[in-house]
């Protein structure tokens, strides 16, 4: 026993290592400060997005947010999928990285697996959001209203492309139809 003792700690060290080095924000991007979670609470339509594999072939995305009694955020998410003609739908819960006045979250949909999910940026009144995940191959842009004012729209680009998001690649979303 005692000779495996030291591989035992290694181990334990390299698990340790790894959960506290893992970041829920690309390097170099930075998540709104400060943020108010209150205003930040309730509905949001995704006007455009990378294509992942949760949300491949979704069209009417949105997203909804409200407190949980823990302090957490539910999260659920619908869209209609556009090729099985169903409306999908998945609930999660969102935490706070660090201080909840800075815009830097996790959030689950299966269990103990966290993905980033980061305001990077956001109105005055909590309008529209550029928001990111753990790496550059995330991206929505939010909006309270199924549609975002060009302008609004060039000024995230601007912001994503200059973090150095491939903006080339987003998706964008139609909202044609109601759950």
């Amino acid at each position: 026993m005692k000779k495996n003792r030291p591989i035992i700690i290694l181990n334990i060290i390299a698990v340790m290592i790894g959960l506290f080095s893992c970041s829920t924000i690309p390097k170099g991007v930075q998540a709104v400060t400060p943020f108010d979670k209150e205003k930040y609470l309730g509905k949001w339509y995704e006007i455009a997005r990378f294509d992942f594999k949760y949300e491949r072939n979704l069209n009417n995305t949105s997203a909804e947010y409200s407190l949980n009694s823990d302090g957490t955020i539910r999260v659920e998410n619908r869209g209609y999928d556009t090729i099985k003609r169903v409306w999908k739908k998945a609930i999660g819960k969102a935490k706070f990285v660090g201080n909840d006045d800075i815009a830097m979250l996790k959030v689950s949909f299966f269990g103990p697996f966290y993905a980033g999910y980061n305001v990077i940026a956001l109105d005055a009144d909590y309008k529209y959001a550029l928001v990111s995940g753990a790496s550059l191959n995330y991206l929505w842009i939010l909006s309270r209203e199924k549609t975002i004012p060009d302008e609004i729209k060039k000024k995230y680009l601007k912001i994503a492309e200059g973090y150095g998001y491939p903006i080339a690649e987003l998706s964008w979303i139609v909202h044609d139809q109601s759950n």
